[in-house]
């Protein structure tokens, strides 16, 4: 087996978890949220959301990456895990610990006064989330994608199935005669249930992942631990910038779009809407960048890792300038995943894939500072890409609304890709062929374009621009393969005299 059909295959398995998960929240939660929760009530789901994403960036302080770096050879595998994990339980206790505490004045500072309820909640799912982070770790470092898998799919399950009796199962129940429950319900908390419901799925994820805790003998290297917290600093800035530039759009929507906080809300649900279209790329990155991270670090000795690390990259901005046209082709299908109501974004949506498909191009040309022990590099980067992200939210945001947001993050994957490819091929230099990767995009987004300039001439009739679009997508594949018939032929085969 080749090494590119090795990692295309835990990609595939890494991205069936993320895909399954994220496709059942996608395929079920967001259809039923944008139906039953009004615009401004998704706000505050996503609003909080976003703010557990950075928290958790913070609760984790990046020690899965660097478990990744110090634990990739069998005999430290358990003394870096051993460190991790010590290391991550006690800062989670305190911090946790520290939330709780003081959970009205962050509600307050949130703007939801009236619910402390809601920071109590996420203090303890950002804490199972954490302690839960070394052991998914560490199964990607065994190469053990199918039992990750499962446990990341069991999670959304989960956390579905629990949504659904209090939102759904209780209320009927109610109304059928169990005044039992009447003490125990109360309709007004619907927000509420959701948060909780997170919180008996990841409490259940961490209890399934358990065993890998205890079944090794606990011991704190303190030399290790000292090391590894000297590389996973700047990368706590990259995670928070990541975190920043993926998602600061919705609170700061909260914050400018105008001086009602209520028109405010019903902006970030609508944005936040709009951006689940775009989720399928996101999904292929996140897919990818989970599969693709212990792959670079295992084959860092090889002699051939650089033309290796070269066809990665190639491949992905083929694949990733596919599923952007397949999106925006068919976008009059995937419309009807959400609500009618939150429809009226939808023109953000060329723009949150375009950025998706640069944060993997990033997540392609950024591995080179991981890998030569530069992640201060990636630091400064991850700093000009959230400088980018606010100072466009701040001027965008008030005069054209929750396009702001879309327009901040092309600007800043644009430049963090291509600051990382720049500082890359100074320290680091691998032959990426970029002027081909260039031309999958440009002839993606000339036949998505050429796809607007003929729906004025449709004339709005659906079956017909369906019809149309597929035979323009049927054109670009056939293009793409007439000029890479070969190279994806060597791309399928590379690395078989050394397969893993």
């Amino acid at each position: 087996m080749s090494l590119l059909k090795k990692l295309a295959g835990e990609t595939a398995i890494y991205g069936t978890s993320s895909i399954l998960s994220r496709l059942l929240h996608y395929v079920i939660l967001t259809p039923y949220f944008t139906r039953v929760f009004m615009q401004g009530e998704y706000g505050v789901v996503s609003d909080m959301y976003t703010w557990a994403a950075l928290l958790l960036v913070l609760f984790t302080y990046r020690l899965e990456t660097a478990f990744f770096r110090f634990g990739s050879r069998d005999e430290d595998m358990e003394r870096s895990f051993s460190t991790a994990s010590i290391s991550l339980l006690a800062s989670t206790i305190v911090l946790t610990v520290l939330f709780i505490w003081c959970a009205q004045p962050i509600a307050d500072w949130l703007k939801y006064p009236q619910h402390p309820e809601y920071v109590v909640w996420f203090a303890f799912i950002i804490a199972f989330d954490a302690l839960a982070a070394i052991p998914f770790a560490r199964l990607r470092l065994e190469n053990r994608p199918i039992r990750f898998a499962a446990v990341k799919t069991l999670n959304i399950v989960i956390n579905i199935v629990f949504i659904f009796l209090f939102l759904e199962a209780w209320p009927w129940l109610l109304d059928n005669g169990w005044g039992i429950l009447e003490d125990y319900y109360h309709p007004e908390q619907r927000i509420s249930y959701v948060f909780f419901s997170n919180f008996l799925a990841s409490g259940f994820v961490l209890l399934l992942l358990s065993p890998l805790y205890f079944r090794i003998r606990l011991r704190f290297d303190r030399e290790l631990w000292q090391r590894m917290i000297v590389y996973a600093a700047p990368l706590v800035i990259v995670g928070i910038a990541g975190v920043i530039n993926q998602l600061i759009g919705i609170p700061m929507l909260k914050e400018l779009a105008s001086d009602d906080l209520a028109y405010n809300k019903r902006m970030m649900g609508i944005y936040s809407a709009a951006s689940k279209l775009a989720v399928l790329m996101n999904l292929f990155t996140q897919a990818f960048n989970y599969a693709a991270e212990p792959f670079f670090f295992k084959n860092a000795g090889r002699s051939d890792k650089d033309k290796v690390y070269a066809q990665v990259g190639q491949a992905f901005a083929l694949v990733g300038s596919v599923v952007f046209l397949g999106i925006m082709l068919y976008l009059d299908v995937v419309q009807y995943f959400i609500g009618k109501d939150f429809r009226e974004g939808l023109g953000v949506v060329p723009l949150l894939l375009l950025a998706y498909l640069f944060l993997g191009l990033y997540y392609n040309f950024s591995i080179w500072y991981k890998l030569a022990d530069r992640t201060i590099i990636g630091g400064y980067i991850a700093l000009g890409g959230s400088a980018i992200t606010i100072a466009l939210n701040v001027w965008l945001i008030p005069d054209y609304g929750y396009y702001g947001p879309g327009w901040a993050a092309l600007a800043c994957y644009l430049f963090m890709a291509g600051a990382s490819y720049w500082t890359g091929q100074r320290y680091y230099p691998i032959n990426y062929p970029v002027g081909r990767m260039a031309v999958y995009i440009l002839l993606a987004a000339a036949f998505y374009g050429g796809s607007e300039m003929l729906r004025g001439a449709i004339n709005g009739r659906i079956w017909v621009s369906l019809l149309v679009n597929t035979g323009l997508m049927l054109g670009y594949l056939a293009i793409l393969y007439f000029m890479e018939r070969r190279q994806v032929n060597r791309i399928l085969n590379i690395g078989k005299k050394a397969s893993l």
